[in-house]
């Protein structure tokens, strides 16, 4: 869906909370949250106000640990007033170590929930949790990683196509995996 200041305004409406990955659409306001949190990272959040939370993972080979900072201030980021609701901008840091390599990933966000780590944690977690899985198997039933459908909506309408087949198949009752239900 990507970070829309519609979707914010929507689910405010609704009297929802938003939690909104920061990408490319939104370039100024990435750029701006991103420094934002380097800048404050670089000293050590001296007199920034934040909320921090920190978890350890290890499993499958590899040891991660995931870093989430949360802060309510506001005032150096641009158009603060075109998001409905906004309330904090968060950072995620993921670090993984896997034999021997390590690898740090950083993802920003701005968010309609107040600057509590936990919460903030519990969100990005909740929706990657959702995000992630589908995503597998979209990609082992489907090959979606490996189509090259690049032309106008095609791709937007083989998406739906694809998510659509999926859910047919998660109905279909037998006991067969959805890679041997979609070969049947």
């Amino acid at each position: 869906m990507g970070c829309q200041r519609a979707i914010a305004e929507q689910v405010a409406d609704q009297q929802g909370d938003y939690v909104l990955s920061l990408k490319g659409n939104q370039s100024k306001l990435h750029d701006a949250v991103e420094d934002f949190f380097v800048t404050a990272k670089a000293n050590h959040f001296g007199d920034v106000k934040h909320d921090y939370e920190e978890e350890l993972d290890k499993g499958h080979g590899r040891l991660e640990t995931r870093r989430y900072w949360v802060s309510d201030v506001l005032q150096s980021l641009p158009d603060t007033h075109k998001w409905k609701g906004l309330k904090s901008i968060g950072m995620v840091e993921r670090e993984c170590l896997e034999a021997d390599v390590k690898s740090i990933e950083r993802h920003y966000f701005i968010n309609s929930i107040p600057a509590d780590a936990k919460r903030f944690a519990n969100a990005v977690r909740g929706d990657w949790g959702v995000e992630n899985p589908l995503h597998w198997r979209l990609d082992v039933v489907f090959g979606d990683d490996a189509s090259r459908i690049r032309k106008g909506n095609a791709a937007a309408i083989m998406t739906s196509v694809r998510h659509l087949c999926m859910n047919l198949f998660q109905q279909e009752p037998s006991s067969l995996s959805l890679a041997k239900k979609s070969l049947e």
